[in-house]
């Protein structure tokens, strides 16, 4: 009986991960049960001003991505489309945590489905206990010594705090005094 050789299923979960939190992680885990190799890919948004750069966003993303064998770590800085046809992916995976999500997220999709109908986007519900967090919620707590060992891997929590380590909270209106 001869076998038939199929191409691998190659998704891509595109983001910016500055920093990758939990929420992030729930669909990596989930997202590489479902494929046979998923590309993590950060964007390099020129238009953003990252906490993180994109070597140190890949690099922490290897480390909390490392017990999943089938998932790689890569960045782009080019429309999405023409990214998934250089890996030859074929399916993009987003995360949705509230309707405000899904609307912006079905407008980009439906744009990259026009730009190249080749490209399906799945979405994949957040773990309801995650729906209310974002990189942004967790730099801001971080940014005031807030405790965000809940909220992302703990090697991300430990650069949170190296990024964050020299800023002085008697300059942002907390009188420590008392």
């Amino acid at each position: 009986m001869e076998l038939l050789h199929r191409a691998p299923r190659i998704a891509v979960y595109p983001g910016s991960f500055d920093p990758v939190t939990k929420g992030h992680m729930d669909i990596i885990q989930r997202a590489s049960k479902q494929f046979d190799v998923l590309i993590v890919a950060v964007l390099n948004n020129l238009s953003k001003n990252p906490l993180f750069t994109v070597e140190e966003r890949k690099k922490l993303l290897a480390s909390v991505t490392s017990h999943l064998p089938n998932v790689e770590i890569d960045s782009f800085r080019d429309l999405l489309v023409n990214y998934m046809v250089y890996k030859q992916a074929h399916v993009i995976v987003r995360g949705i945590r509230s309707v405000t999500d899904f609307e912006y997220e079905l407008q980009l999709a439906s744009t990259n489905h026009k730009l190249n109908s080749d490209v399906e986007t799945i979405f994949m519900m957040t773990n309801p206990k995650y729906s209310y967090l974002s990189s942004s919620v967790v730099k801001e707590i971080a940014s005031f010594h807030g405790d965000v060992s809940d909220l992302v891997p703990s090697e991300v929590e430990q650069a949170l705090k190296q990024k964050y380590k020299n800023v002085n909270l008697s300059n942002v209106g907390i009188d420590s005094s008392k």
